[in-house]
């Protein structure tokens, strides 16, 4: 089964962000066409993926288009019953089914103040009482989710489902302008700051274009709260430890030196998201610990 899926940029596009989520984080495989926001080439991507009005959008094998997404959850959901988007408990699933439907409406004041950034954190961001009442709506539906679906763990309805990926881009807001929460959704922002998926789409946001200067706010800064990457760095020539790309198997091209070892890829985004995060690719980390 073929899935291609439009992205826009990883850094800051909140909603490219869930579609791949409902991808990744479930073991289904899609292709990505990425196109930059703010540019020709964003409109001449949607033109491919009518009738979408912006990403992500999905268009299955055959050429349908399925945008929106709370439609490519349900969707993917109906295809591949057994990965898990939704939970199996009936209450549970309409618990689930509750968050994310007020989640793809609502929290406005959150998502205007604080507007989506994973190439930086903030140490204040001077929030509004608008914002903290979003906060504060977050922490009400925690607790509820929590006690309903009778659980303790960090994600919202049991096991991690499309509820949490729909929570995903809060989280990151949480973390990005260092919001007031709780002790409970500061440990449901961490558990989502280390998820495999989510530190793969970050890392990649670092690195897959130039900073869009719209999203800049002058408050000052902090490191991201996030796991810690190794340190690593880009470096102009090998001869590297491996000879072919641990993603691609191609030649290598491009190469990165960590651990005083010289480490070779196929491009220069190979490299560089790999740079960014080597702990969040465990094909790198398997050659690495060979």
């Amino acid at each position: 089964m073929t899935y291609t899926l439009a992205i826009g940029d990883r850094g800051y596009s909140s909603w490219s962000l869930r579609g791949w989520l409902l991808f990744d984080a479930f073991d289904i495989p899609v292709k990505t066409q990425r196109a930059q926001m703010y540019t020709d080439a964003f409109p001449a991507l949607l033109a491919e993926f009518v009738p979408a009005r912006s990403v992500p959008a999905l268009k299955l094998a055959d050429g349908q288009v399925v945008p929106d997404t709370i439609a490519i959850a349900e969707e993917l959901a109906s295809r591949h019953p057994k990965a898990g988007h939704w939970p199996s408990d009936p209450s549970a699933r309409a618990v689930a089914r509750a968050l994310v439907a007020e989640m793809h409406a609502g929290f406005v004041a959150l998502r205007n103040h604080c507007t989506m950034n994973l190439r930086v954190s903030y140490s204040d961001c001077a929030p509004s009482a608008a914002v903290l009442a979003d906060i504060a709506r977050l922490e009400t539906l925690l607790v509820w989710a929590r006690a309903t679906c009778d659980h303790s763990g960090p994600w919202l309805c049991g096991a991690y489902s499309a509820a949490d990926v729909f929570y995903a881009p809060v989280a990151a807001r949480i973390a990005g302008y260092n919001l007031p929460v709780s002790p409970a959704l500061a440990e449901f922002v961490a558990a989502q700051l280390a998820h495999p998926s989510f530190r793969q789409w970050r890392a990649m946001g670092l690195v897959d274009g130039p900073d869009q200067a719209v999203y800049a706010r002058d408050y000052p800064t902090r490191p991201w709260p996030g796991p810690v990457p190794m340190p690593a760095r880009a470096v102009d020539s090998g001869p590297s430890v491996n000879t072919d790309c641990p993603y691609s198997g191609k030649p290598v091209t491009h190469f990165m030196e960590m651990s005083g070892r010289i480490w070779g890829f196929c491009n220069a985004f190979c490299r560089d998201k790999t740079v960014a995060d080597p702990q969040a690719w465990p094909k790198f980390m398997a050659l690495f610990n060979s």
